[in-house]
């Protein structure tokens, strides 16, 4: 019974119940859902979950990349994937590198990708 956290590696878990997993702090502070997952084909890699935040009824929300391995998962007893955890507050959050959903960043620049791992004090494989 309760909540079982599934750790980011080390397991398997479908892409759609990830895609739309609202996301939350360790505090319940809610940060908004995860709306899509951006894949390094190249590398055969997930690159980010893309979290939205910051809109009002889905109304000028900001996209934030995250690295997957910054993120846990909640699911209950049942397996199902109730939550994800981003262990971070909304002021860090709103000054991580993000952008608007008209304006993508380069993908391939990981120079750009290199900022968002490091906000998030996380390793980018590349430089394992």
């Amino acid at each position: 019974m309760g909540t079982t956290y599934l750790r980011q590696r080390g397991g398997v878990m479908e892409s759609a119940k990830i895609i739309g997993c609202k996301v939350e702090n360790p505090k319940g502070e809610n940060l908004g859902k995860i709306e899509s997952l951006m894949l390094d084909l190249s590398e055969g890699r997930i690159l980010y979950a893309v979290l939205s935040f910051g809109g009002f009824l889905g109304m000028g929300d900001k996209l934030f990349p995250v690295p997957v391995d910054a993120l846990s998962f909640r699911a209950n007893e049942k397996g199902t994937l109730e939550r994800c955890i981003l262990d971070v507050d909304k002021e860090t959050l709103k000054n991580a590198p993000g952008y608007d959903k008209d304006e993508l960043p380069d993908w391939t620049d990981r120079t750009y990708a290199s900022r968002v791992y490091s906000h998030y004090g996380s390793t980018p494989w590349w430089s394992e």
